[in-house]
């Protein structure tokens, strides 16, 4: 399987998974690049992305399969030329082969920089550290079939709190993928929810890295 680790920042934070396959779609078209398509009345080109990301959330490791028609392209030399026709905040930082499929991708890393206008309020970290390790931490999750409570708390392996300035707390998470796996949205809604004291005024999330079942990056 052919494949491209790719980064997604700045106003590209705000693109939906369906513009975003669309780009794509269309980059490879203006290379003059003849990616697979479906068969049928309406051919679609055919590009699978990993972990969609929802709007807002910035990544430097998204992942993303496509088969070339005629298998002729060099790789080595595709990020180039789609990057040419790559909007502002979508690069493609490597081209390559990989055996992996999706469903061994396990772990997420993902970093939730919490902003506070004010100062951080008195004892945050400590409150916000001590939430995190309950045995039990409920959220309200929007699905197809409309809102449901969930436990998020088994999808989190591991987090970790810290002050970067006298405005901003970071959390540092790594969680499950899928299966199910977890929205770092969800943090920030588990601290408006259990304390309404420590909301922040604006939050600013970014996925790092992508790991299998042993922790080691995805590719």
């Amino acid at each position: 399987m052919n494949r491209l680790l790719f980064e997604k920042t700045g106003d590209a934070v705000f693109l939906s998974h369906l513009d975003l396959m669309r780009v794509f779609q269309r980059a490879f078209k203006r290379a003059d690049i003849l990616i697979w398509h479906s068969q049928g009345f309406s051919p679609r080109a055919y590009v699978s992305i990993a972990l969609p990301l929802s709007v807002g959330i910035e990544s430097r490791c998204e992942i993303l399969d496509f088969d070339i028609e005629d298998g002729s392209v060099d790789l080595a030399l595709l990020p180039e030329k789609l990057n040419r026709t790559m909007p502002a905040g979508i690069r493609v930082l490597k081209a390559y082969e990989s055996g992996k499929k999706f469903k061994e991708l396990t772990y997420l890393q993902t970093r939730v920089v919490l902003e506070y206008d004010k100062g951080l309020p008195e004892n945050a970290e400590e409150a916000i550290r001590a939430l995190f390790k309950k045995e039990q931490i409920l959220v309200m999750k929007h699905s197809k079939n409309g809102e449901k409570e969930v436990d998020i708390k088994p999808a989190i392996q591991k987090l970790e709190v810290s002050p970067i300035s006298t405005q901003e707390l970071q959390l540092d998470c790594i969680a499950s993928a899928q299966n199910p796996g977890l929205n770092p949205q969800l943090l920030v809604q588990a601290i408006s929810r259990y304390l309404p004291d420590d909301i922040p005024d604006f939050s600013r999330i970014s996925r790092v890295e992508i790991f299998d079942s042993q922790m080691e990056v995805f590719q």
